[in-house]
């Protein structure tokens, strides 16, 4: 049986942290699938699901065991339909934590633990990176280019 994770976001953009959660998830799985969330959510500047789907699909071009998606609605829905049992988080700080392990607790309710959450903390020097702070400087005009992949 094959392993599968997935790893959601709304990937605005997908950063150097983003990569390194991917990198770092897939010896643990047969299969991850990068869930983009799709274009109900309401966000102020949030580029089109398609475009972001685009750019991620294109870091991972030569990596079979990845594939990227856009996805509506829940998180464990999206992992049921790729047959996945895993979702997989990046956690940065004690804040993410916390959000990231109440998330958790809630969809291993709704699915009589059916999907688990693996967490991985972020690299040292990534710790700060987030796609809000890249955004924001880009808002400034600052290059942005050092901390994307």
């Amino acid at each position: 049986m094959e392993r599968t994770g997935i790893f959601v976001g709304t990937f605005n953009p997908f950063t150097l942290g983003h990569d390194s959660v991917v990198r770092r998830a897939l010896p643990l799985f047969d299969h991850l699938v990068i869930g983009v969330v799709g274009d109900h959510v309401q966000k102020p500047g949030l580029p089109p699901a398609e475009e972001r789907v685009e750019a991620i699909a294109s870091l991972y071009g030569d990596e079979p065991r990845v594939s990227v998606k856009p996805y509506y609605g829940l998180a464990v829905d999206f992992a049921r339909q790729e047959g996945a049992r895993f979702i997989v988080k990046g956690v940065r700080s004690v804040k993410d934590f916390e959000y990231e392990r109440e998330q958790a607790d809630v969809n291993r309710l709704i699915t009589n633990g059916e999907i688990e959450t693996i967490l991985l903390y972020a690299e040292p020097h990534l710790s700060s990176l987030s796609s809000t702070m890249v955004r924001e400087l880009r808002h400034f005009g600052v290059d942005t280019s050092p901390f994307l992949p």
